[in-house]
């Protein structure tokens, strides 16, 4: 390795991951929601974040829609 490197020469190249980037929100979740996810996350060997961020995309990305009826 050498001890300097001369990044004067260096071309700017833009970040091929910035359409794709996460953005920070705030969300309630049941208690008990989070709870499944951690139990689940454990199982997998991922954060639990991570399987939620997953799951979502998941839905966005194959347009499921929640199948809901109220009483």
């Amino acid at each position: 390795m050498k001890k300097e490197y001369d990044f004067s020469k260096m071309k700017a190249v833009k970040n091929p991951y910035a359409k794709i980037l996460k953005k920070q929100v705030t969300i309630r979740l049941n208690s008990n929601t989070i709870d499944y996810f951690k139990q689940m996350a454990k199982e997998v060997g991922i954060p639990y974040q991570v399987l939620i961020d997953s799951y979502l995309t998941d839905c966005a990305v194959t347009r499921r829609k929640l199948n809901m009826r109220w009483r």
